[in-house]
């Protein structure tokens, strides 16, 4: 059995990237994200930590400006919960937020009728799950508003989009990447 402190690791190294990522230094970020979860899989850490992990690196990677890394990942993702034919609440609330983080990287990207397409498809998964931010997006574009990418953040921020955000760091636990390799596996 592995011990709990064991996993003070990877958490310190995600926590860690999330500082970077606040400060807006996405390559530090990604590089501490990846090491979490390259540690968090070999430790066979519960799948929680590896999604938390994955989204905090697409957030990034979508945040630096890197919109086809993302978009790849988004329609990947995308991909995986229709092949899995799953309605239940969460299967369909995950599936829609993905669709949602798709339309906004499109729409970031510049490509408005796909943007448009996954906002609709959000909408259409999400069943009672929130996805207010697509309904927002949506709305102006059909109006035929252009949305600048300040305005898209602010409407991310507005609606909690991002994962890493003020407040919800753990800066107690957050380990540099030459503080994380010296512990034990």
């Amino acid at each position: 059995m592995i011990s709990e402190n064991v996993h003070i690791m990877h958490l310190g190294l995600a926590e860690q990237g999330k500082i970077y990522a606040l400060k807006n230094e996405h390559q530090e970020a990604l590089k501490h994200y990846r090491e979490a979860i390259k540690i968090a899989v070999s430790l066979k850490a519960p799948e929680v930590f590896f999604r938390h992990y994955t989204q905090c690196v697409v957030e990034s990677l979508e945040r630096k400006g890197s919109y086809d890394e993302a978009i790849q990942f988004y329609q990947a993702a995308h991909e995986h919960y229709t092949a899995q034919q799953v309605s239940s609440k969460l299967h369909n609330k995950d599936h829609a937020d993905i669709l949602q983080k798709l339309g906004c990287t499109l729409l970031k990207k510049g490509a408005t009728d796909e943007a448009k397409n996954a906002f609709n498809l959000a909408i259409k998964t999400a069943g009672d799950a929130d996805v207010s931010l697509s309904k927002e997006l949506l709305g102006w574009l059909q109006r035929g508003y252009s949305i600048n990418l300040t305005r898209i953040e602010q409407l991310q921020t507005k609606h909690h989009y991002f994962v890493v955000r003020q407040g919800q760091v753990n800066a107690k636990i957050a380990r540099s990447l030459s503080q994380g390799a010296g512990m034990p596996v």
